[in-house]
């Protein structure tokens, strides 16, 4: 397995695993398929695993745990804290009191069944608490050995500064993929500048890039996608014409389109490490795959030809989340 260091000093699998789809947003959920992916990408070196409190909510940190049970030594853990839900689903809001990050962080070691978590996140940004209060009481998270390393996640640039200033920023999590491109306007040069890692959710457009989607049909009525602005209406046309697209470069090359969208943000810098989230082990071995492809410049240049910036039509989010994104 190909290995890449975010900030100074945190080694992960060039491709990490995102959890959250075996518990929330993408349809049913398969307990016994998603723990045996999990122990498959382990097995083939992805040992950089995301998960989140929020997710399920609650239940996907258990469902890692038993995962990883007798295996915890292999694993890179990521958790976050921040989007408070109630056990029932609901939301309640952003929160980064600093009284919440302690608790949040004890009761995400429960359910995990871990002594420390390698890399814990701010998820979004709690814009009625200053960033360095909610980063002083995650700094002293590292101080009591619970935390090793300290991430945020769809935080704007000056605010990345603000919580570097306090205590070092291991990795940014934010959506990054040919179809979400704003990292580029800014946010990668401020990483860069101050030594911090990129982790980029959603490489593969929720599954759009894949080229699976031929309708938004297919989604039930639990999935996510269904509210998307990107997977609606004459959005979901255009989109898709362009991973018809992207399609045709993946054929040319003898890949699949999502090993060629995954390649494509692999090659993006090696600062940058893909968390695609998958609950099959057959599609976790497709994206791990995508770490053997060399994109040439001719190849990135096609690619940009057909999905420039910008190209993808309708936000990622509905309206009430995009306000939490990029804070």
């Amino acid at each position: 397995m190909q290995l890449r260091t975010l900030g100074q000093g945190l080694v992960v699998s060039a491709e990490g695993l995102g959890c959250m789809g075996m518990s929330q947003s993408y349809g049913s959920a398969d307990d016994s398929e998603s723990i045996a992916t999990i122990r498959r990408a382990l097995d083939l070196g992805v040992t950089f695993l995301d998960t989140a409190d929020m997710y399920g909510p609650f239940t996907n940190e258990r469902l890692v745990g038993r995962a990883i049970a007798g295996r915890r030594d292999e694993v890179v853990l990521a958790t976050k804290f921040g989007n408070e839900r109630r056990p029932d689903g609901s939301w309640v809001g952003v929160n980064g009191h600093p009284d919440y990050v302690c608790r949040a962080c004890d009761t995400s070691l429960e359910r995990l069944d871990v002594d420390h978590i390698d890399l814990y996140y701010q998820h979004r940004v709690d814009t009625t608490v200053p960033v360095e209060d909610t980063w002083g009481a995650m700094s002293e998270l590292v101080d009591a050995g619970k935390v090793r390393h300290l991430g945020i996640s769809e935080a704007a640039p000056a605010t990345i500064r603000r919580a570097h200033a306090t205590h070092p920023v291991t990795a940014l999590q934010s959506e990054y993929s040919l179809f979400s491109r704003d990292p580029e306007d800014e946010v990668l040069e401020v990483l860069r500048e101050l030594d911090v890692g990129f982790v980029a959710f959603s490489p593969l457009g929720r599954g759009f890039l894949s080229g699976k989607i031929t309708s938004p049909d297919v989604f039930g009525d639990d999935d996510f996608r269904r509210s998307a602005p990107r997977f609606q209406g004459e959005n979901f046309a255009k989109n898709l014409a362009v991973v018809e697209k992207v399609g045709e470069l993946a054929r040319a090359k003898g890949v699949t389109p999502a090993q060629l969208a995954l390649a494509w943000v692999l090659a993006r810098g090696d600062d940058i490490v893909p968390i695609p989230g998958t609950k099959r082990r057959s599609l976790l071995e497709e994206n791990v795959a995508a770490l053997d492809i060399n994109l040439t410049a001719e190849d990135l240049a096609e690619i940009e030809e057909v999905a420039p910036r910008g190209v993808a039509a309708g936000d990622r989010y509905p309206p009430d989340q995009m306000a939490r994104v990029n804070v």
